[in-house]
């Protein structure tokens, strides 16, 4: 487990797309719940969906696998569509500022190993 302080989301990943690992090149995760359509299935990494408990804020932290990326900006739909879809674009880049409204920013680290059965979480640090 994660040494957050408050875990706001916890899921854990339970298909990796054929495609998903290829946006790697662009430093960009996809994640989409089980009820992915198929045109976008393989290019995500499926997640279990689950509830968001509070809101994901800047200064929060993005825990994948043990390795923590804190959170620079969140797009305006990143809570809802989490919650509903489990699906939301995390991009690895550090930008202060979400140009997308369904995409996770996070700082600028080395794109993790993302697996089935990975774990990830959302929350204070």
């Amino acid at each position: 487990m994660s040494e957050l302080s408050k875990v706001k989301f916890r899921t854990t990943v339970v298909e990796v797309g054929a495609e998903a690992r290829d946006f790697e090149e662009i430093n960009m995760a996809i994640l989409f719940g089980d009820e992915a359509p198929d045109a976008l299935r393989s290019s995500c990494f499926i997640i279990q969906v689950q509830p968001v408990a509070d809101s994901i804020v800047v200064g929060d932290q993005l825990v994948i696998n043990e390795t923590h990326y804190d959170i620079t900006a969140v797009g305006g739909e990143v809570n809802m569509n989490l919650a509903q879809l489990g699906h939301i674009a995390i991009v690895f880049d550090g930008a202060d500022k979400a140009e997308l409204p369904g995409t996770l920013y996070v700082e600028a680290k080395p794109y993790p190993q993302i697996d089935v059965d990975s774990v990830i979480e959302i929350g204070q640090a």
